[in-house]
């Protein structure tokens, strides 16, 4: 538990003579692991309330626990993602909603949200170095409370949800402007039935047109990367929901936009893994949204598990790290918030670590001379190769604690600051 820097030195130094035996250079895996930032997802820190307060979560969205210390306004939440940040190695991203606005105490609807009410996010990002992404909220509000929104049959209902998109991407764009770094925004939409309804296309074809008009004005990709992301449903949009994968897929296909994979928005036997490389032969970007789904898109805290993986050597294996944005998506208040942070982001670095790791030369060369056995061989045979040493080794080298020592850091933090709400 306190293990010393000669001695992490020392373990990694010998986990890279074993990885080059294997053929993988391990300081060009870290130099890699540097350069991918992961986007953490601000609505962790407050149970995705967000600073209106003007209605219930709703639109399929639930958060469970009562673990004390949420930040209830934007001052806290930064204090909080900050110590989330000290605590993972490598620069990182921020994911903002726009329920995050500030309005100085004015009532401000969404439709009307501006780069303004967000300046102070803007001024914090950039005094400590991170980018955003950006992401309207379709939830939460009067105009959402019937299930729809940019499909509702009224047009203006519509128009007010087309306008806050229009709105978000304003603000996404100025926070590329202001931090020098390109916003992804994301747009994700909660309308559908619990039932089986009788029309499936028309909601779609509103979804279509309102899609069109909030992505009508022409913002260069080097500030904005438009968004969509499908579900396969929610609680209260069990038996259909509007915004599907497939009508995402080929509205992103048809208008050159991104679409977001998330990894609990699918049916349970489905691998997000396997969609990657699908995806990625009719499109440039794609974005993902890494959660962990128990038993139906729970959000549970990212483990190091299979899913997740599975993710991680699906990027690397493919080469489309370059061509990726990494997103969490989660939300747990069962367990200290920052805790949670900390745990599901550096369990995302250490599956990126452990896939850049392998020894894909010789995987290949067995995969392509057909010899299988020889590849499952080496795909079990690797499972135990030293990546923890070179994981401790990398966050000693980032300034960050390394095995059990940041849950120290949480809990000075928990005492000293959380402990007082």
């Amino acid at each position: 538990m306190n293990t010393s820097s000669a001695a992490l030195e020392k373990a990694y130094q010998q986990a890279k003579s074993i990885y080059a035996e294997w053929g993988v250079d391990v300081d060009s895996a870290l130099n890699v692991l540097k350069s991918i930032p992961i986007s953490l997802h601000c609505w962790q820190g407050d149970d995705v309330g967000g600073f209106e307060h003007a209605a219930d979560l709703g639109g399929g969205l639930a958060v469970t626990g009562n673990y004390p210390g949420r930040a209830r306004n934007g001052d806290e939440l930064r204090s909080d993602l900050e110590q989330a940040y000290r605590l993972i190695p490598g620069r990182h991203r921020l994911n903002l909603h726009a329920i995050y606005a500030e309005t100085g105490g004015s009532k401000v609807d969404r439709d009307a949200l501006s780069p303004e009410h967000f300046s102070r996010w803007m001024d914090w990002a950039k005094q400590i170095g991170i980018g955003v992404d950006f992401n309207p909220s379709y939830f939460a509000h009067p105009k959402a409370s019937e299930g729809f929104t940019l499909t509702h049959r009224d047009e203006g209902i519509r128009r007010f949800w087309i306008d806050h998109g229009r709105a978000s991407r304003q603000i996404a764009k100025a926070f590329a402007e202001k931090l020098g770094s390109p916003s992804v925004n994301n747009v994700w939409i909660p309308d559908g039935y619990k039932d089986t309804p009788v029309d499936r296309s028309g909601p779609r074809q509103r979804l279509e047109k309102s899609l069109d008009a909030i992505f009508s004005e022409k913002i260069n990709t080097s500030l904005v990367l438009d968004s969509v992301e499908g579900k396969l449903f929610g609680i209260g949009s069990e038996s259909y929901v509007v915004g599907s994968h497939e009508f995402y897929l080929g509205y992103a296909i048809r208008n050159k936009k991104l679409v977001c994979l998330d990894a609990g928005h699918y049916h349970p036997t489905e691998q997000m893994a396997d969609k990657i490389s699908s995806v990625l032969m009719s499109l440039d970007r794609i974005l993902l949204h890494v959660s962990r789904g128990v038993r139906w898109d729970s959000d549970h805290v990212v483990t190091l598990n299979d899913d997740l993986l599975q993710i991680s050597q699906e990027l690397v294996r493919g080469n489309y790290l370059n061509r990726t944005h990494i997103g969490l998506d989660y939300f747990d208040a069962s367990i200290n918030r920052v805790a949670a942070w900390v745990i599901g982001t550096r369990n995302m670095i250490k599956a990126l670590l452990i896939a850049l790791l392998e020894p894909i030369q010789l995987l290949r060369q067995a995969e392509e001379s057909g010899d299988h056995t020889r590849r499952l061989a080496l795909l079990e045979e690797i499972k135990l190769l030293p990546a923890g040493a070179v994981w401790d080794y990398y966050c000693e080298q980032a300034g960050v604690p390394h095995g059990m020592k940041w849950l120290d850091e949480v809990r000075r933090y928990e005492q000293d600051v959380l402990s007082k709400r």
